[in-house]
């Protein structure tokens, strides 16, 4: 009998994440210069990453008391984002990535014979890290591309462990106002772990955001999670975290790879926290971004999801032709038939010149 045989079921049954093409298989692909490739894709920040962060990641390279030849401490970090929330460093686990802490939430409570909820169209992780802890995965009818509180809460089980809930929610971009996502945590079952996932939060307008953390202190059963991958450039650095109660956090680190963030990561990070220059910068830049695209898009007759992140889905008659011409062109977008919507691209926001390159090949394309 062959090894792989030998594996779980449930982990055969997983269909491995597909990232967005990256600009360099392009390129030997289709024989284009790097440089004249545009990848709008990832939901990367356009920008680059923090200034503030580029100048500690290379301080770290060789560092006052050892550099990357040095196992990494998390304290500082830890400590910072802690201040920043307003709550203790037990309250507080890191990740290669708020992937990673999402991984970790399914390995601490998800296992074979539990079951966890999330939204139609919600990240695609969500599924992947329910079915690698071997439990059961529960999608809920979705409301215009968005999360449904009703229909996910009609979709709980007593078997249900965990309730995955992003927002703003990728790949739409769709947004709950923050006061039916309470409503809607305070109607879940206390013995059900729900994750919040705000990995896109830095982007809502001011009078959209919250301060989710907080409440924590009401339901003991939330974890919130966010990371460093977008706003603040350091995708590439890997760099998340999770926030919860101080016994639920103790779970997590049990399971969680000693060493899970690298001497590098955690300077830029710890940089990058507090580049609010950058910040803002970056807000703004997507902001007009969003604008240049929406207006373009409507120039060319095309539906599109509103969106309260860094990036736009909208809806053309063969998303796999048009992908594929946009392909040769030197564009990158993101198909997204894997989330159930074969009629959608997602385009990452980039900088105006990228947009305008991305308009002009979308016009070819139709």
């Amino acid at each position: 009998m062959s090894i792989v045989l030998q594996a779980p079921p449930y982990v055969r049954a997983i269909s491995p994440y597909i990232p967005g093409k990256p600009i360099t298989e392009l390129a030997r692909q289709m024989g284009i210069p790097v440089d004249k490739i545009v990848k709008l894709a990832s939901n990367e920040n356009p920008l680059g990453m923090s200034p503030k962060a580029r100048k500690a990641v290379e301080v770290a390279l060789i560092g006052v008391n050892g550099g990357i030849e040095r196992y990494p401490d998390q304290f500082d970090l830890i400590a910072a984002i802690a201040e920043r929330h307003g709550v203790s460093q037990e309250q507080v686990v890191l990740g290669n990535g708020s992937n990673d802490v999402l991984d970790l939430a399914a390995r601490v409570f998800l296992a074979p014979g539990r079951s966890a909820v999330f939204s139609k169209h919600a990240f695609a992780v969500y599924p992947l890290a329910t079915m690698s802890a071997g439990a059961e995965c529960i999608a809920a009818p979705a409301k215009n591309y968005g999360h449904d509180p009703a229909a996910m809460l009609a979709a709980i089980r007593p078997d249900t462990h965990v309730v995955w809930i992003a927002n703003p929610n990728n790949p739409t971009g769709n947004f709950l106002p923050q006061a039916e996502v309470r409503a809607f945590i305070g109607k879940i079952p206390a013995h059900v772990a729900v994750v919040l996932d705000e990995a896109y939060t830095d982007y809502l307008a001011p009078a959209d955001r919250a301060d989710t953390v907080a409440w924590i202190k009401d339901f003991p059963n939330l974890i919130v999670t966010r990371t460093f991958s977008k706003i603040y450039g350091l995708a590439g650095l890997r760099v998340g975290y999770g926030v919860g109660r101080a016994e639920v956090i103790d779970l997590l680190n049990r399971v969680r790879q000693p060493f899970n963030l690298n001497n590098l990561a955690l300077a830029g990070a710890l940089a990058a926290l507090d580049d609010h220059e950058f910040l803002a910068r970056s807000y703004e830049s997507n902001r007009s971004g969003m604008e240049q695209i929406v207006a373009g898009l409507k120039r060319l007759g095309l539906e599109h999801i509103p969106s309260h992140g860094n990036f736009v889905t909208f809806e053309v008659a063969d998303a796999g032709a048009v992908n594929g011409k946009l392909l040769k062109q030197g564009v990158i977008v993101r198909p997204i038939g894997g989330y159930g919507m074969p009629n959608h691209l997602r385009v990452t926001i980039g900088l105006e010149a990228e947009n305008r390159h991305f308009l002009e090949a979308l016009a070819k394309s139709l």
